[in-house]
């Protein structure tokens, strides 16, 4: 991390910062990729089972883990104004709040997912394979949910590089644990589904070894001794963790699980029609981890900015990110305009689904624009630290808006499952609206304090 001076420094370090983050982005939704995929080669039941366990996993990980990102803003803002020897402090209780969310949702799953998989009316198969494999992957939570802390740090510190490697390496480790366990290879029990689970939590406590020997004993890392004389639990620092990262972690909550309540809607429309949605959306879902990390990006330069006070600095940052994943968006409408049949095809050979799925992809082309306005605005706002305002504009938009409109036009249109699309398509939209304007209206009051910006 440093200062920059032009237009052209700032892209050349968003770039620089961004591009690992996108590696390491494909490379996590590669693991889940992999999880689907080689469970579908074992068993139906199984991939039923994983399939069911995912959904629960992925909201309540998503969401909780979402509180330790507050720690990248933070971290960032200190390093901007030359506070070096309040990082470790940050972190480390950053770490201590990950354990305690860890051993959360261990209890939660310990105590709820068994009468959640029973009022699911579930096959007994199913279930049981759902509830081992959510259990495997508890065994994990622990060290994930302390990588995600560590993560966030090495990524304030500008070191993108750095979790783009370790994320490089989770891949081909996960797919042999997969494949050891899955299929039970080499001597291994065969445990099908669960399998899955258990590869992940090793995954998870390998890449939390390979992270804290990076920290440990690699510059700019070690400086800090980030495990070196471990202080008392800080109820204030937890306080500014939560107080940032809980209005990030339900964001991304909201943000997140209106895509799985209209899976569920979609239900009523048969098989065919899920399937169809679930390759739109899956393919869209790759594609916009580029918005995902430039606002990662946005996020960490604006912070560290703001932190050292150059809030005009922070302002171009803040809409050059936008730009670049404006830009960027168009290249990825185009391919999904184009290559949609392509796409659609390389996932199933059923041509009812193949059909169906090209015109889901349309819609998916439309709120390219949409995300890739509502990331990076969102990213600028962290780095600002204005959390809470936009947590309320992302319920409203996905919410209160999108899935009203979606419900509305899906059932008293012609337009039937499409009309879901398009409510998503109308959410996006209110939220890249009204987040741009709160972008705008932070920076209006900051530059209102600030004489040196009227100045520029």
């Amino acid at each position: 991390m440093h200062q920059t001076r032009t237009m052209k420094e700032k892209l050349l370090l968003l770039v620089k910062i961004v591009f690992p983050i996108l590696v390491t982005q494909i490379a996590m939704y590669m693991v889940t990729f992999f999880d689907i995929y080689m469970t579908a080669r074992y068993g139906t039941e199984d991939l039923a089972g994983v399939s069911i366990g995912s959904s629960f996993w992925v909201p309540v990980y998503i969401g909780l883990a979402g509180i330790l990102m507050s720690i990248t803003p933070i971290v960032a803002q200190l390093m901007g104004a030359k506070k070096k020897e309040q990082v470790k402090e940050a972190v480390q209780q950053g770490i201590y709040l990950a354990i305690l969310l860890a051993v959360i949702v261990f209890a939660f799953f310990y105590f709820g997912l068994d009468y959640l998989l029973t009022f699911m009316d579930l096959e007994p198969v199913v279930a049981d394979v759902a509830s081992r494999y959510i259990f495997a992957m508890s065994i994990g939570l622990i060290p994930l949910f302390v990588y995600n802390a560590l993560r966030s740090y090495i990524d304030a510190l500008g070191a993108t590089r750095v979790t783009m490697v370790i994320s490089l390496l989770s891949a081909p480790i996960n797919i042999f644990f997969n494949y050891l366990l899955i299929f039970g290879k080499f001597g291994f029990s065969e445990l099908g589904g669960a399998g899955a689970g258990l590869a992940s939590a090793i995954t998870y406590w390998l890449i939390l070894a390979i992270a804290i020997w990076i920290i440990h004993t690699r510059n700019p890392f070690n400086s800090y001794g980030i495990f070196r004389k471990w202080p008392k639990l800080s109820f204030s620092r937890w306080n500014e963790i939560s107080r940032i990262g809980v209005p990030i972690g339900i964001s991304i909550f909201v943000e997140t699980s209106i895509f799985s309540a209209v899976t569920f809607m979609l239900a009523v429309y048969g098989t065919v029609t899920i399937a169809a949605h679930q390759i739109a959306l899956n393919f869209a879902s790759l594609l916009y981890m580029l918005p995902l990390s430039i606002s990662m990006g946005a996020t960490i330069l604006v912070g560290y900015e703001v932190g050292a006070k150059r809030f005009h600095d922070a302002k171009q940052y803040s809409w050059l990110s936008v730009g670049t994943a404006v830009t960027l968006s168009f290249v990825s409408a185009c391919l999904l305009f184009f290559l949609r049949s392509d796409i659609a095809a390389l996932y199933s050979s059923d041509p009812v689904v193949v059909e169906l799925a090209v015109q889901f992809l349309l819609f998916a082309a439309l709120f390219q624009l949409s995300d890739a306005i509502q990331a990076p605005v969102q990213g600028a706002l962290r780095g600002y630290k204005d959390v809470n305002i936009t947590f309320v504009m992302a319920l409203v938009s996905y919410w209160v808006i999108g899935l009203p409109v979606g419900y509305l036009l899906a059932n008293f249109t012609d337009f039937g499952a499409f009309g879901y699309w398009i409510g998503l398509i109308a959410g996006l939209t209110a939220g890249a609206i009204t987040l741009s304007i709160r972008l705008l209206l932070i920076q209006k009051k900051i530059a209102a304090r600030s004489p040196m910006i009227q100045n520029r």
